[in-house]
């Protein structure tokens, strides 16, 4: 029984404490789980001695009983021979194997109540060793957990230095001051670089252009009804621009102004 003792303290001990102190869980873990499949297959041996021993006392005394049973009929056989001193001593013979095959019942009795007990114990033995083995899967299961939330604390833990984002912020700003130089220097390529006059005639195509589109924009309008038809718009334009020359004219013409001439 001292094995057992063993194994239900083993099975007692604190998983969880071996755990947090132990190097290796899951490795220390696996190897106890084999400790104990070696701790119960010497356990099933002990327990199938005791059950060959329980299985030899019950046999030893069938055949006790079996003999007893034999010299009872050699008895018989005696007094039907007239030999009543032989019938004596079968008698006798049967007594003393009927005493013994007794005694073996009664031993095999007892040894059987034992053997019983320990398969039992063996039984419990093996659903807690399996009990184990499903508590070891979650234990190993826990401790990659902690594990994994101790390196993600880690982790945020050396992010939230002001260092990080400071250098991070210094990135940024660099960046940004880079943008604005890059767009400094083309606004003074495009200002003082190349040919002035060239650059004052495209500025003025840029300025007709706009003129056509705003002619094509009239057309598109009086095409859709929303302005009066024909060429009201541009005559008046044009008598405007007449009105503005005849007055020139008649201010050339006045006394005291022929010397501007």
């Amino acid at each position: 029984m001292g094995i057992f003792d063993r194994l239900s303290t083993l099975l007692k001990s604190n998983l969880n404490d071996l755990i947090s102190s132990a190097e290796h869980p899951e490795k220390m873990l696996n190897q106890i789980i084999v400790d104990m499949r070696n701790q119960l297959a010497k356990a099933k041996q002990q327990v199938a001695a005791a059950i060959a021993d329980e299985k030899r006392l019950k046999d030893q005394a069938d055949q006790e009983f079996k003999l007893a049973d034999d010299w009872d009929k050699r008895a018989m056989l005696a007094v039907q021979e007239d030999r009543d001193d032989l019938a004596k001593q079968a008698l006798l013979r049967g007594q003393e194997h009927l005493e013994h095959g007794q005694q073996l019942a009664s031993t095999w009795e007892q040894h059987k109540a034992e053997t019983d007990k320990l398969k039992q114990s063996l039984r419990d033995l093996n659903d807690k060793i399996e009990e184990a083995k499903r508590k070891k899967n979650l234990l190993v299961a826990r401790q990659r957990r902690a594990q994994a939330q101790q390196r993600i604390a880690e982790t945020m833990s050396s992010l939230s230095e002001k260092s990080a984002f400071e250098a991070f912020a210094r990135m940024e700003e660099r960046i940004e001051n880079n943008e604005r130089q890059i767009k400094a220097s083309a606004e003074i390529d495009d200002e003082f670089s190349g040919d002035s006059l060239q650059r004052d005639f495209k500025a003025l195509e840029k300025g007709a252009v706009g003129v056509s589109v705003d002619n094509q924009l009239l057309a598109l309008k009086q095409k859709m009804g929303m302005l009066p038809s024909g060429g009201t718009t541009t005559n008046k334009a044009i008598g405007a621009g007449q009105r503005d020359d005849d007055e020139v004219h008649a201010e050339i013409e006045r006394p005291g102004n022929e010397t501007k001439r």
